[in-house]
């Protein structure tokens, strides 16, 4: 391990769980020992990830190491964006305002409903036949 000065953070959201570790660099991202771009395949997955950095203004500033499990695409994004927003505290205080104006600091408790016994998912019902 290098003596390099690192932050760490933990994201969650739906099933997906990221740990990340920002270190100082020129704004290189590897999520599971993939690229970025490589990893999640949509534009609209990376502005997520990339927004904590974006609200805050250090772009360029940090290396990103993340290792994601769990959920889908969608919800690993946001573990990301959380666990990136953790990490950029632990960093500089000062950023706090920013991310919690934002959002980004707050875990979103929605999660999938579960399904209920004589319907089809949690609350879609068979087809209604009268006769």
């Amino acid at each position: 391990m290098s003596a390099q000065l690192q932050y760490q953070g933990t994201g969650r959201r739906k099933n997906a769980v990221a740990r990340v570790r920002l270190l100082a660099g020129n704004g290189k991202y590897t999520i599971n020992d993939r690229d970025l771009s490589e990893y999640f395949g949509k534009k609209t997955l990376e502005m997520i990830v990339q927004q904590p950095l974006e609200v805050t203004e250090t772009l360029g500033k940090y290396d990103l190491i993340a290792r994601v499990h769990g959920g889908g695409t969608t919800g690993q994004a946001g573990a990301l964006r959380m666990g990136i927003a953790r990490a950029l505290l632990k960093a500089d205080e000062s950023l706090r305002p920013a991310l919690k104006r934002a959002g980004f600091l707050t875990r979103d408790p929605r999660m999938k409903e579960r399904r209920k016994y004589g319907l089809k998912k949690a609350r879609k019902a068979p087809q209604f036949s009268k006769r």
